[in-house]
Order: structure tokens, then C-alpha cells, then sequence
């Protein structure tokens, strides 16, 4: 009687969650870019990778490559694309398995993505790139092959999450039990905890439009694969970003939260001395300078292009 039991309430909680993970992809409809601008595809390896683009194609090329979260896009450059546009060709991609790019189910890695910018960023003529905070560490491991006019890296970390854990990444890209765990760490207490907890000093710089977007862009078909990888461990890089950073045959200015914590201000000091390279601090700001202060930001981008 106790087994049966059981098994009945084990078929009436994976009953419940199917019903639930079904009722949440039917309210996410489909995306749309977060960025205005000339909406383009790059096909790589054969991935349609979105990306946008505006400002005046005569204008030197600058690409705004985003950082790694549940809920990543291009829209992370949103409050600075504009001003941007005004003095370069900006180019801004959604990383394959986020925003409007395809998110096919595979097994992500630093590999990937280490791959991915570096052929994005070959694509263009020597441009300036500004790389954010775990996807600053892919653009590190590649900068030797593209030729770059200028480096802007926000609160650069190899590491985005634990050490590896393959039952957690299983687990995760699951067809029932992954999709809603993921759908919890995806919801939106989930988006404003982790908003709060590292992402913004000032939580009233970040829009419930905003937060409806990232909610969105982490219910999409398939939305679970790349951040399975990423909390898992499998999206860190094996990167040294001391003696990388060194080696980087362009100019290199990092820019740093005050108040960041995950990667702390220390670091940043600790990488500028070790590499060499121009630290500008923006103060009561954490992981997320660009968007809190975006006109300063602005500046040091422009500072960093004239050098």
C-alpha cells in the first residue's frame, strides 16, 4: 500500500510539472531583438547567430559582446548602443544558446564559445570589442589570433560558476525535472534576487520591462541548454588572464564595479598591475557599470577607441 502510495505521488508531481513547464512556455511568446537597429544573422558552424547592428558602416567597427547568465542577451549593451552608434559601426551578437540566436541542445562549452568569438570577431576589420565579464575571459583566450584595434573588458573572470559538475549539467538539461529546476532558477523572484544580489548596485536602474524581458528571453524552446553548462561549471575558462592579458597586441582598459563582489575590485587592480593595462573604477556599481552609468561608460569606450 506504502509503494503504491509512493508511485501515485510521484506520477501526480511529475503530472504537476509537466502541466506547469507546459503552461510557462505557452505564456513566453516569441522573442524579439532587445536591441534597435539592422537585425542580422551569422551563420556559424551551423548556428544562426542574431546580432545588430547600427551607426554608420564607414565609421570603425565596435563589437559588444555579452556576459554569461540564466537570462544573457545583447540587451545587456542596451542603455549604451545608442550613444555608441553615434561614433562607430557597433555590432552586437546574441552568444549562440541566448536571446534570439539558435539554442540548439548541445553539451556547451569554453570551447564553444572560445571558438565563436573569436571567428565573430575575425569577421571584421581590426575592430574595437568590449567583452563582459566571463565572456571577457573567451575573448582573452583568442586575442592573439584576430587583429583588434582596442580592448574594453567589464569585470573580466574565468570562472562563471563551480568546479565542473556533469550530474548537475544532466540533470538540468533533463526533459522534465531540468526544465523545472530551471524554470525556478529562471522565474522572476529568481532574476531579482540574483539582479539584487550582484548584478546592480541601485536595483531601481533596472526596469520590470527589463526584468520581463530577461524572463522571457529564459523561456524560450530550448532557453536551458547553455545555462545548464554554465551553473554547471562547463562555461569556465581555462584561461590565465594575467599573463593573456599581457600578451594582447592592443591597447586593453578594464572597466570595474566599486561595489562588485563575485569578482571584486582587488582582482581588478591585481590584473592591471599584472598586465599592465588602464583600470577605470566606476563607483556604487557592481558587476554591471554599462548599464547603471551609462554615460560614463560611454566615455571610457570612447577613451579607450582614441588611445
Amino acid at each position: 500500500m506504502r509503494i503504491r502510495s509512493l508511485l501515485a505521488g510521484v506520477a501526480l508531481g511529475a503530472g504537476t510539472t509537466a502541466l506547469a513547464n507546459a503552461a510557462l512556455r505557452r505564456r513566453a511568446p516569441e522573442l524579439e531583438p532587445p536591441l534597435d537597429g539592422t537585425h542580422r544573422t551569422f551563420e556559424w558552424n551551423g548556428i544562426d547567430v542574431q546580432y545588430t547592428e547600427a551607426g554608420d558602416p564607414a565609421d570603425p567597427d565596435l563589437l559588444l559582446l555579452h556576459g554569461i547568465n540564466a537570462a544573457g542577451s545583447s540587451g545587456e549593451f542596451r542603455a549604451v548602443f545608442e550613444a555608441l552608434a553615434d561614433s562607430y559601426h557597433v555590432i552586437a551578437p546574441d552568444l549562440p544558446g541566448f536571446g534570439t540566436s539558435d539554442r540548439p541542445p548541445l553539451r556547451y562549452s569554453a570551447t564553444l564559445y572560445e571558438e565563436f568569438v573569436r571567428d565573430f570577431v575575425d569577421a571584421f576589420d581590426r575592430p574595437a570589442v568590449v567583452a563582459s565579464s566571463l565572456t571577457a575571459a573567451y575573448l582573452v583566450a583568442v586575442a592573439d589570433d584576430p587583429d583588434l584595434a582596442s580592448v574594453v573588458l567589464i569585470c573580466p573572470t574565468e570562472r562563471g560558476g563551480p568546479d565542473r559538475n556533469l550530474l548537475a549539467r544532466e540533470l538540468l538539461r533533463s526533459p522534465l525535472v531540468g526544465e523545472g529546476l530551471f524554470n525556478l532558477l529562471a522565474s522572476k523572484p529568481s532574476i531579482r534576487y540574483f539582479n539584487a544580489d550582484h548584478g546592480y548596485y541601485d536595483t531601481d536602474r533596472v526596469s520590470e520591462a527589463w526584468i520581463d524581458y530577461e524572463w522571457r528571453t529564459a523561456h524560450q524552446p530550448n532557453a536551458r541548454y547553455a545555462p545548464a553548462s554554465f551553473v554547471s561549471g562547463f562555461l569556465n575558462s581555462d584561461v590565465d588572464l594575467e599573463s593573456a592579458l599581457a600578451g594582447i597586441d592592443a591597447p586593453v582598459t578594464l572597466v570595474w564595479g566599486r561595489e562588485a563582489d563575485i569578482t571584486p575590485l582587488r582582482r581588478g587592480r591585481a590584473l592591471a598591475d599584472a598586465a599592465d593595462c588602464r583600470l577605470v573604477v566606476i563607483d556604487d556599481t557592481k558587476l554591471l557599470p554599462h548599464v547603471e552609468f551609462p554615460e560614463a561608460f560611454v566615455d571610457v569606450v570612447r577613451d579607450a577607441i582614441e588611445q
